[in-house]
Order: structure tokens, then sequence, then C-alpha cells
């Protein structure tokens, strides 16, 4: 029985594929900063870890607790809307350092027993973002599009070793609780610079009732990532991803 690592449990997208792997009869270990029993009704085939992906000391205990890795699917992730002019430095580092950092670390990790069982899958959860220029988000799209760099060059060094890495990148989505976290990280709405352009942008994104992605659409896209040798490198998940995918292929 293969054995996921699925990181950013709590809720959202990382719980979602956590249960599609679990339903589908695979060995699930599900990782959050802090573990809560309540997510997801017990199963001997569920282990639930500690994992704070910014802290190293975290990290070795949680993959020396897994065992066998087969699929490594990098999720965790935060947002802090904010024009990049009144982002704080200090909150540029804890978004790259979760969003990136904390992604490079836990697949560091991981890879030396892939190369050694020569075999394995890492899946880096993205942003579609990253498909396309928008206000208030530059520091996050920026942390997300180091991580799609990373992953194509990542790809080429460890083919060799028959381990294959994939990119997921999810449009937004209603169904998790990144767009309340992002809002409590909110910076600079009342600025007297960009103040009334922060409104007029959220304003516009409340208001469009275009596509949007389901976290089910997430947990299918890496469930294809992780077992279908013939699928893309890059998969968009969710409507809306699909949509700006094709419209960034054509410029």
């Amino acid at each position: 029985m293969k054995t996921v690592l699925v990181t950013g449990c709590s809720s959202g997208f990382g719980l979602e594929t956590a249960r599609e792997f679990l339903a589908r009869g695979w060995q699930v270990v599900a990782t959050m900063r802090t573990p809560r029993e309540d997510v997801q009704p017990p199963s001997e085939r569920l282990r639930l870890l500690q994992l704070d992906v910014t802290d190293a000391q975290s990290i070795r205990a949680a993959i020396s607790a897994a065992g066998p890795i087969d699929v490594l699917v990098n999720n965790a992730g935060f947002g802090a809307p904010a024009p990049v002019e009144l982002t704080s430095l200090e909150t540029v580092r804890e978004l790259f350092e979760t969003n990136t950092f904390g992604t490079i670390a836990v697949t560091q990790a991981v890879l030396p027993q892939m190369r050694e069982r020569r075999s394995g899958v890492i899946v880096n959860v993205t942003s579609s973002v990253t498909f396309k220029a928008l206000p208030l988000v530059g520091i996050y799209r920026a942390a997300k599009a180091a991580v799609n760099a990373l992953s194509e060059s990542l790809e080429k060094e460890v083919a060799q070793f028959g381990v294959r890495v994939r990119l997921v990148l999810p449009g937004s989505s209603g169904e998790t609780r990144f767009r309340e976290t992002a809002r409590g990280n909110l910076r600079g709405i009342d600025d007297a610079t960009y103040g009334e352009f922060m409104k007029t942008a959220i304003a516009r994104m409340q208001a469009s009732t275009g596509p949007g992605t389901r976290a089910k659409d997430v947990a299918e896209a890496v469930w294809l990532a992780a077992t279908d040798l013939n699928a893309p490198f890059r998969i968009p998940a969710g409507a809306d991803a699909v949509q700006w995918a094709a419209e960034a292929d054509k410029n």
C-alpha cells in the first residue's frame, strides 16, 4: 500500500487531498502545524502528524515518523494581501518562509529516500495567480512563482532517479479558509495613498461571478499528478484556473 504525505491539512485543499487519497485506499500522513483529531474521522490508514514547514526540527521529526513516502504533496501556504510598497519586510520574509522555503525544506528532507528507492512523486501546489498579474498579491505571487521555477529545474534534476515532479495550480475558492486567513492578514486598507485603490480592487474581486475552484478540483488534480505517468507537468485546478492558464498560453 502506497503512502502520501500532505502538508497543510488542517483545512481546504490539503484536507480534501488527504480525503481523496484515503478514499482511494492509500496510507495518508496528514500534517499540520497543530494536529486536530476532529479534521477527519479516524482510520487505520490515516496518521496525523505535527509539521511546521518553517521549522527544521519539526520537518525532521515528521519525516522520520512518517516512514517511507511514495508521494509528497507540498500544499502548506498562506497569503497576506497588500500593495508591495506597504508590505513590511517581515511579512515578505514570512510569506517566502512558508510558501517557498518551506516547500524547499520539506522536499530536501524527503528526496533522499525517493532517490534511494528510485521512485517517488513530488507535487507542489502553487497558485493560478502566477498566470495573471493581479493587484495586492504581488509578494504572494512572487513566492508561488518561485516554487514554479524551482519545480521546473527540480524535475530535470531528479528524473534520473525515477522521481517525478508536478505542479498543481488552484484557482480562487470560497470553500477554503485561505480567503478568510488572507482577509485577516490584509494591510493598507486605511492608507492615504493606496486605501481607495485597495477598496476598489477588493470590490471588483468580490463582485466577480466567474467560475471558481472547488477543493475537490484540487484534490483530483493532485491525484492525477501523483498517479498518472502521462499527467502534464503543470495542471491548473478549477474552472477559473483552467481559463487563466488558457489566456496565459495565448499571450
